[in-house]
């Protein structure tokens, strides 16, 4: 998609300009990123256009140390713009964010979880260069039109009904897991059907709680 064309896509049909606000949205196990826009921080935002991840390394499940591969699952946002990555571009996630602090390995966390170009990842998310320059000039735009926290959501998978069933079918045995995933479940059913981002909170013992969405 190139620049022109996005630009088009992100047109408010209410002011008939370039939409000042974006979000990410990642799924693990389907590797694709979605791209949605809004005229507001909370929304609603619609959808402008869905990319496959072109590497991610791991599996699925949250990171929790340093050297161990994972790319995070949860709720981040971006922090840093590096023109002069390694990987072309890259845009940089708030890991380790306050629930990683208090349910992963305190003293060796790891950091630099970026979204980036070329098609190589180590806990990242590769997405190539040319769907990384849409990515980071659409953040810069939001960025710019003042936009402070663009946020980035990430899924082990699309936590539909029957995802959310087959997960904790298949990993019965990994009840860390799924008391985490589990955390995740009301976030992305919201959005699915208000399409307004919600506000994630932290609770004292680390997991992600939704008292707006009347859920803890």
């Amino acid at each position: 998609m190139s620049l022109l064309v996005c630009s088009f896509l992100i047109m408010s049909p209410t002011t008939n300009s370039v939409v000042p606000r974006i979000g990410f949205r990642a799924f693990k196990a389907e590797r694709q990123m979605e791209i949605w826009a809004a005229d507001s921080d909370r929304g609603p935002y619609r959808l402008l256009a869905k990319y496959p991840i072109a590497a991610i390394s791991g599996d699925l499940g949250p990171k929790r140390r340093e050297g161990d591969l994972q790319a995070p699952e949860g709720f981040y946002f971006i922090n840093r713009f590096n023109p002069d990555s390694q990987y072309f571009l890259s845009l940089g996630l708030n890991y380790p964010n306050s629930s990683d602090k208090k349910l992963g390995d305190a003293n060796h966390l790891g950091k630099d979880i970026f979204i980036h170009g070329k098609n190589v990842s180590a806990g990242c998310f590769a997405m190539t260069d040319p769907v990384i320059t849409v990515i980071y000039h659409l953040a810069m735009h939001a960025r710019d039109s003042g936009q402070k926290a663009i946020p980035v959501s990430i899924f082990p998978c699309r936590l539909t009904t029957a995802n959310w069933t087959a997960l904790k079918k298949q990993y019965a045995k990994r009840p860390d897991l799924i008391k985490f995933w589990s955390t995740l479940v009301p976030a992305y059913t919201s959005f699915e059907r208000s399409h307004l981002w919600p506000r994630p909170h932290v609770s004292d013992d680390g997991r992600y709680i939704w008292p707006e969405l009347g859920s803890s």
